[in-house]
């Protein structure tokens, strides 16, 4: 999505569902071409805010040094992690500009898989306990999600043209090369407030599509860096609130939104911004109102997918699965075809389509061949299948480039489902490395209560996983934190405080297997079976692939209960 303003207001179009589909490759009438979306089209996933950033005018830096790859190779992405870790460096304190190569991986003992060094084949490997030292983890598994793709095609990109700071440039599917030539751009030319406010969009689209939450604060430097040239210059706003909503700090994305939207009514990362804030708050009604001014004033791809979310979210999984359809239709990029195509993907296994899943995460990877979710989604679809082998291999190779939650859980659960030799040892391995990427994304201002609570909930220390799921709820009411609550509640023995909050998490109409899994169990230990086999029956009947190990307790609950009547 792109920082770039637009001083006239578009001409009128129809809203997402009424449009036509375009031909395939043909952008929809009235809407922005690939030049306008730099920076593709995520929905943000679930989190807690954390803490609130102050007026960028007041925190706004005269100067923002430059980080340079060392002797040894290390740069500003493995020195960040490594100071948040705490090992006596500030995050904070690095540059804003920084190489886009990672800094040392990590070899662990046999229970930590090792993970590439960026930038250059045959560099020694390094050593790192597991349960030794945090911090070195954090470093070896920031650096090895930097690795993936830094150089995708090596190719030479010249970096003191126009062309080569335009927001255009990182939509064409080369980010870390786009970065490169803003890096050296603003080397040159200090004070170009916009430069600065797109290299910053770029470090949080890098974080997000890397796995480097260290990306964050050297994002944050710039976006203040253009802010102290030209305070309250939208693109730079509207970045902020990009980078509060990956940080899952929804409330500060909401009000740099709107301050991005005073400025520029018609910016579309603000406009994005704002639903994502406005969905993870789960205010969905005023999600449902901005998205449709949004599909008024800047209808595209961005628009048209949160069009989709917010309707799945109140169960209408057919408009949002012909509103993706006409945004893969008007894709262009192969970033944008990626995400949608996931997206479509997504839909179909949230429905228990698993052949459609995997045609469309096939059409995704044709895009873009690294692209994690549809990687992550593929493997998934192959497990509900019955592909199993297919989706260990799978997710080894993402959890060995990408150690994020998902992707570990999901692995831990298939060795647990497989259950041979060593199996039980592996998946425990893969849950201990979540708990070393949340430290990690907390130190570099992730609030990561939400996937804490989710783990924790069922592969950790159950108190751990309650007080974060309270914490969350503290913050937003959303279907994703209410289950969470919910389950934590129940795996803590607190199944009658746990029954409303899963019936609130199905009270939208959102289709999620899970979630009606959750319900039923709860319901179960509450005594009342015939909801119970009424929610467990549906959650089998929608998805019965939808978890290794839930949809096999789900039928065991069920068969019980079965008996029982």
């Amino acid at each position: 999505m792109s920082p770039r303003t637009n001083d006239g207001e578009p001409e009128p179009t129809r809203p997402a569902i009424a449009r036509p589909a375009p031909a395939p490759g043909a952008a929809a009438p009235g809407e922005p071409d690939s030049g306008t979306q730099a920076f593709g089209t995520e929905i943000v996933t679930e989190g807690k805010p954390g803490a609130a950033d102050t007026d960028p005018r007041a925190e706004a830096e005269t100067a923002v040094p430059f980080a340079d790859a060392d002797s040894d190779g290390d740069t500003g992405a493995g020195a960040e992690a490594e100071g948040a870790a705490g090992t006596g460096g500030d995050a904070g304190d690095h540059g804003a500009v920084g190489a886009s190569e990672g800094g040392d991986s990590g070899d662990g003992d046999d229970r930590v898989a090792a993970v590439r060094r960026a930038g250059a084949a045959g560099r020694r490997w390094r050593a790192a306990q597991l349960t030794a030292c945090a911090a070195m983890l954090a470093v070896a598994l920031t650096a090895g999600a930097v690795a993936l793709g830094a150089a995708r095609d090596g190719r030479n990109v010249p970096v003191a043209t126009a062309a080569a700071v335009s927001p255009g440039l990182l939509a064409s599917g080369d980010l870390d090369s786009g970065i490169t030539a803003l890096q050296t751009h603003l080397r040159a030319q200090p004070k170009d407030f916009g430069g600065w406010a797109t290299l910053g969009l770029a470090y949080v689209e890098q974080a997000r599509t890397k796995g480097d939450p260290s990306r964050y604060p050297q994002a944050e430097q710039a976006l203040k860096r253009s802010l102290s040239l030209r305070p309250d210059n939208d693109q730079a706003l509207a970045g902020r609130a990009a980078l509060a909503a990956a940080r899952h700090d929804f409330a500060n994305a909401l009000r740099f939104a709107d301050r991005a939207l005073e400025q520029n009514p018609y910016s579309e990362r603000a406009l994005c911004s704002r639903i994502d804030a406005l969905v993870e708050l789960g205010r969905y009604g005023d999600a449902e109102k901005a998205v449709n001014t949004a599909d008024q004033r800047r209808p595209g791809v961005p628009v048209f997918t949160r069009y989709a979310y917010v309707h799945e979210l109140r169960g209408d999984v057919t408009t949002a699965r012909q509103v993706l359809d006409r945004a893969l239709a008007a894709s262009t990029s192969p970033g944008d075809i990626a995400y949608v195509a996931s997206q479509l993907g997504q839909l179909a296994w949230n429905q228990g389509d698993y052949s459609a899943a995997l045609t469309h995460y096939a059409r995704a990877l044709a895009a873009d061949e690294n692209y994690l979710p549809a990687l992550e989604g593929r493997a998934r679809a192959q497990a509900a299948s019955g592909q199993q082998a297919e989706a260990i291999k799978g997710l080894e190779l993402i959890v060995a480039r990408y150690p994020l939650p998902g992707p570990l859980v999901e692995l831990g659960e298939l060795y647990e489902a497989r259950g041979g030799e060593g199996d039980a040892a592996k998946a425990k391995n893969q849950y201990l490395l979540v708990d070393a990427w949340t430290a990690i994304a907390r130190a570099n201002g992730v609030n990561a209560d939400l996937d804490t609570a989710l783990a924790a909930a069922d592969h950790g220390d159950r108190a751990t996983a309650l007080r974060a799921a309270r914490d969350d709820w503290g913050r937003r009411h959303t279907v994703h934190t209410a289950d969470a609550l919910a389950w934590a509640l129940h795996v803590n023995g607190k199944d009658a405080e746990a029954l409303p909050y899963a019936r609130q998490a199905t009270a939208t109409g959102y289709r999620s297997a899970a979630f009606l899994y959750h319900r039923g169990v709860i319901e179960k230990a509450t005594g009342h079976p015939a909801d119970a086999r009424t929610h467990l029956a549906a959650a089998l009947k929608l998805n019965p692939g939808f978890s290794p190990l839930g949809a096999r307790q789900a039928r065991t609950a069920l068969k019980t209960l079965e008996a029982s009547k």
